[in-house]
């Protein structure tokens, strides 16, 4: 019976000691990762060098090919250059068809494509060298490699929302009136040409992000699916 005793209290002993020495022990710091997000691109600054969209990507050639771009320069089919919804004028991205991992260097000249899902209209001649002369789309990854010299082409105008783009002038401006009374602000912009277009877009944002609210506002409560966020050049 005294042996027991001792046994029992010499492992009582030891317990209480392991329990001391855990507790004093330090224990390791395990650090929480950091999140890390995309940049959101805001009126008036260029988009920082690595800022990536992934997305469905087209041509555009004849009966362009001639016209003044949306940055007044000439556009020809033929030289490396893109139209893109946001991204400032001159800003050069490299656009990676994902299918096959061509890619291309081109320098943003122009506003589209005005189609919802789609991110990038190439020229010709960069739709040769990715491949996208024949399907006409294809899945892309854009990536900001130079930032523009200068912002003269980017007066800090802001973003808005594309409703729609019309044929038809007077249609135009009927969806002018309905978008302006319910929020606020609305404005044509005409594509000229031998059939010109007018696009409708809605509010003024300073901030992608503050627009895409907007869009989602609009999209569920005008049944719009399509709508999205362009930038508000001169």
């Amino acid at each position: 019976m005294a042996k027991d005793m001792t046994r029992r209290s010499t492992l009582f002993v030891f317990l209480i000691l392991l329990t001391l020495y855990s507790c004093g022990k330090k224990k390791p710091q395990v650090k929480t990762p950091v999140a890390t997000t995309r940049p959101v691109p805001k009126a008036g600054i260029p988009v920082p060098l690595g800022y990536t969209e992934t997305g469905i990507a087209s041509w555009y050639g004849k009966p362009y090919d001639g016209r003044r771009a949306a940055n007044g320069e000439i556009y020809d089919m033929e030289t490396m250059v893109a139209a893109h919804k946001t991204l400032p004028f001159n800003t050069w991205v490299r656009v990676t068809l994902l299918s096959t991992g061509s890619s291309v260097d081109l320098r943003i000249i122009d506003r589209g494509p005005f189609v919802a899902g789609r991110i990038i209209d190439v020229s010709h001649a960069a739709a040769q060298r990715l491949g996208l002369i024949g399907p006409g789309v294809g899945e892309v990854k854009l990536v900001v490699i130079k930032e523009p010299a200068d912002l003269a082409a980017d007066t800090g105008g802001g973003f808005a929302v594309q409703i729609g783009s019309f044929q038809d002038e007077a249609n135009a401006d009927a969806a002018v009136r309905k978008f302006a009374g319910i929020y606020g602000s609305a404005k044509k912009v005409v594509r000229a040409g031998a059939a010109p277009s007018y696009r409708v877009l809605v509010g003024k944002a300073a901030t992608t992000e503050d627009a895409e609210a907007l869009a989602k506002k609009i999209r569920a409560a005008q049944n719009l699916p399509g709508a999205f966020v362009v930038r508000l050049d001169p």
